[in-house]
């Protein structure tokens, strides 16, 4: 029977190396204990609904994961769970998106066995582990994309929506009852603004980006 100031953390991560020196490093403390350990974005829901761990260490980038979206299905199903991103990926918009979707830390896989033991322990005390330069650079990344994103017109949002769907040029253009060319003059005129040149750059910034401002 555990004790009651035992934290239970739930270890989300594809990598088996990773998966071991987490255990390693919490296998060494009296009051955290790793009650499961999955390796498949699919294996976390029934796993959390299972176990209610206090905390989730969550791996940013998973086979069968949408980091963002299985932290609000968190959030909204399990509150008392709380979740840790531990990854290498250290990316504004993956920051900003797990701060805002509710993520408690975001933590550097290469930092050392006390910090994460610390980090752990703070986050299960209610502590949020973001830290000044952390909350700093998210506010400037979303305040960066939503500019960016209130510069394109209305048929410049629908062009590049469209164009994430999988759509070419002239189902595009069919679509919107547009000509060929003028989807073309809005596909530059959207390429200069989110400063990319093509349409795969294009669709990247709305897969990292641009999904927060469906139309």
């Amino acid at each position: 029977m555990k004790s009651p100031d035992e934290i239970t953390v739930l270890v989300a991560d594809d990598h088996p190396l990773a998966l071991e020196g987490v255990r390693s490093i919490l296998e060494k403390t009296s009051d955290i204990k790793i009650v499961g350990e999955v390796q498949d974005g699919n294996e976390i829901k029934p796993m959390l609904a299972k176990l209610q761990p206090r905390i989730l260490l969550l791996d940013l980038k998973m086979p069968n994961l949408d980091s963002v979206e299985i932290e609000k299905w968190v959030r909204e199903n399990y509150p008392n769970t709380l979740t840790l991103v531990l990854t290498a990926h250290d990316k504004d918009s993956y920051l900003a998106n797990m701060m805002e979707a509710g993520a408690v830390g975001y933590l550097d896989k290469k930092l050392q066995a006390a910090q994460l033991i610390a980090s752990i322990r703070r986050a299960a005390w209610g502590n949020f582990i973001f830290d000044k330069e952390q909350i700093e650079r998210a506010k400037r990344w979303r305040e960066e994309v939503t500019a960016i994103w209130e510069s394109l017109s209305k048929r410049e949002r629908d062009v590049l929506q469209l164009l994430t769907e999988g759509k070419d040029n002239k189902s595009i253009a069919e679509i919107l009852v547009i000509s060929t060319n003028t989807v073309e003059k809005h596909l530059r005129n959207v390429y200069s603004k989110l400063t990319v040149s093509s349409r795969a750059e294009a669709i990247l910034w709305w897969l990292e980006k641009g999904t927060d401002f469906r139309t």
